[in-house]
């Protein structure tokens, strides 16, 4: 039906620690390997509790060593907490080290709060080309054109496919105008996804990696033997996005059930927005919310998302969406 990834924060449940959490990681990204899944991205986020993936490519390697195949990648490095020959230098480290499974997805945000950001970056200024060029930088340490000063060892010479994340026009601009794969973070921010989704194929131009369009977005899934249990399950996220929203990241809350209807309405609203690109039920609804997400955004690929407290729920969770789509790892790749 359509190639399916995953996108995991290696969550901190309450009552663990970040170690089990990215043991956690590993266990998933095994599963999701033997089920198919194309490729297992980890996301940059700061000084939140309740997320273990903030040295990202350290997390990489570690997933990577212990599987063979999938992809793994980042979604994403916010690349303006770095410099770009850093990034360029961890990512060569791991395609040298898994040599045709790596992949770069870069974003803008911070990733973290505003003192969390000052404690990266040092300053807030905000230049709206800095991006773009980080971007170009990072991009041109991958080349091995004779006569650079300043070389990515390792890095240089290697392909790495590089993927523009987003949630907003912007990314869609720049990613179009580089001609390259473009992801959209619509599991947490789907506002502006039909417009972007345009916006980038319409103005996309080809490149040396990327030969037309491709859109990977983000989709939440919360499966089970039941619509019950799947609904239940889906209480921890709305947890954390509540607690986020007020100022108070926390570790990932067990499952409380009919917690939505114990918000105030503008709470309830907010939930609804944030999480209207999901789907919560049985393998069937779970089917069926799918394939009409992909027919209505023309999607190549989604990145599915399950935040779910319990680790052995989540990897069925995985499975269910694995089995309700068949063959989830066929279709074009923009990283081969």
């Amino acid at each position: 039906m359509i190639p399916l990834s995953v996108l995991d924060l290696a969550p901190v449940p309450e009552g663990a620690d970040a170690g089990q959490a990215l043991r956690n990681s590993l266990d998933l990204a095994r599963a999701a390997e033997r089920l198919g899944y194309r490729r297992f991205w980890m996301a940059e986020h700061h000084s939140m509790p309740g997320i273990a993936s903030a040295a990202t490519a350290v997390a990489l390697a570690y997933v990577g060593a212990g599987t063979s195949a999938i992809r793994i990648g980042a979604g994403g490095v916010m690349l303006p907490n770095h410099a770009p020959l850093v990034i360029a230098e961890q990512f060569g480290t791991l395609e040298s080290l898994f040599p045709g499974r790596v992949d770069l997805g870069l974003g803008r945000a911070p990733g973290t709060d505003r003192a969390a950001a000052l404690a990266l970056r040092r300053n807030l200024a905000s230049d709206e080309n800095q991006f773009p060029q980080d971007v170009l930088e990072l991009l041109g340490y991958f080349d091995d054109a004779p006569g650079r000063g300043v070389r990515a060892i390792p890095g240089e010479g290697l392909a790495v496919p590089v993927w523009i994340l987003g949630s907003s026009t912007f990314g869609a601009r720049l990613a179009a105008m580089l001609g390259l794969p473009y992801a959209f973070a619509s599991h947490f921010a789907p506002g502006q996804m039909t417009e972007a989704i345009a916006v980038y194929r319409e103005r996309f131009q080809p490149s040396a990696q990327l030969d037309r369009p491709y859109v990977m977005l983000g989709f939440n899934a919360f499966a089970a033997a039941t619509a019950e249990e799947a609904e239940l399950l889906a209480t921890s996220v709305q947890q954390a996005f509540v607690n986020l929203h007020a100022g108070r990241p926390e570790k990932l809350p067990p499952p409380v059930a009919g917690f939505a209807g114990t918000l105030p309405p503008p709470a309830r609203a907010l939930l609804r927005q944030i999480l209207s690109c999901s789907a919560i039920g049985d393998a069937a609804a779970v089917k069926s919310a799918i394939r009409a997400f992909v027919e209505r955004t023309g999607a190549d690929e989604l990145m599915i998302v399950s935040q779910i407290y319990d680790h052995a729920a989540r990897i069925r969770s995985y499975e269910i969406v694995a089995e309700a789509v068949r063959h989830p790892g066929e279709g074009r790749d923009p990283g081969e």
